[in-house]
């Protein structure tokens, strides 16, 4: 037997009403998340299987402290750069499919461009501002994603950070998305993506909490501090990776 149950048509005009006064971004966030995520579909959980076989068995991944990451919603996961495999070493321990802005020339190998495209990364041109790039980082974090930045915007050649670009701090605090720090450090330093890739490494993965920065305005004096707030945060947990390693504490846990 089918209930009809009535509803008021003013009950129903006020939630439009208030529908339509969200803002946009904060719709379609919602829509966003209402949907299924993309860890969800079959060739995302194929390929970090293979991830975490790759990453965690071949390679050996060690995580000092478990990953922060939200369990949904958008967020930027920050990381200094040690090699062409950071991205697969890092993502090996994150549940959530993370959204990588990665230079374009490692984009278009044509031996792992297909992969690219289907884990939805983000091609970058390392030669000048990147206005495209800026505009899929935005939309993907407007669609509720894990970006993933390498705010160095270059592989370290050595076990010094090197500075921090300021771009990352405009994106968030255009979006207002929080910004989470990890640090990685490895065998798997300067090699080329084949290079590491092939040969076998250990790897050390350090996570932190979500960076607390001023996001009251995009002057170039905001946008400085906030990137100072970044770095200053990966430092610290590359100090705490290193007195770990010193003291030969145990390796925390290989998996998520």
């Amino acid at each position: 037997m089918t209930r009809t149950i009535p509803v008021s048509a003013s009950a129903v005009t006020t939630q439009a009403s208030k529908a339509s006064e969200l803002p946009r971004a904060a719709r379609r966030r919602a829509a966003a998340a209402e949907a299924a995520p993309p860890e969800n579909r079959l060739s995302i959980r194929l390929l970090q299987a293979i991830d975490v076989c790759v990453a965690r068995i071949y390679h050996q991944t060690i995580v000092r402290t478990p990953q922060r990451l939200p369990r949904s919603g958008p967020a930027i996961l920050i990381c200094n750069h040690t090699s062409g495999l950071d991205p697969l070493l890092i993502q090996s321990v994150c549940p959530r499919l993370i959204v990588w802005m990665m230079a374009s020339e490692y984009y278009e190998m044509k031996a792992f461009k297909w992969i690219f495209k289907t884990i939805e990364a983000i091609p970058v041109d390392r030669g000048g501002r990147d206005m495209a790039a800026t505009r899929s980082a935005l939309r993907a974090l407007d669609q509720g994603s894990v970006l993933g930045v390498f705010p160095e915007g270059r592989i370290e050649k050595t076990r010094e950070l090197l500075p921090f670009q300021t771009g990352v701090a405009l994106i968030a605090i255009k979006t207002g998305v929080p910004v989470y720090p990890a640090y990685l450090d490895g065998t798997q330093r300067n090699k080329t993506m084949i290079h590491a890739f092939l040969a076998r490494n250990r790897a050390t993965l350090t996570f932190g909490s979500a960076v607390q920065f001023d996001r009251s305005s995009t002057s170039k004096e905001v946008l400085q501090d906030a990137t100072d707030r970044f770095t200053e945060a990966v430092a610290a947990l590359k100090a705490r990776s290193e007195q770990a390693e010193a003291s030969g504490r145990p390796n925390g846990s290989s998996g998520r």
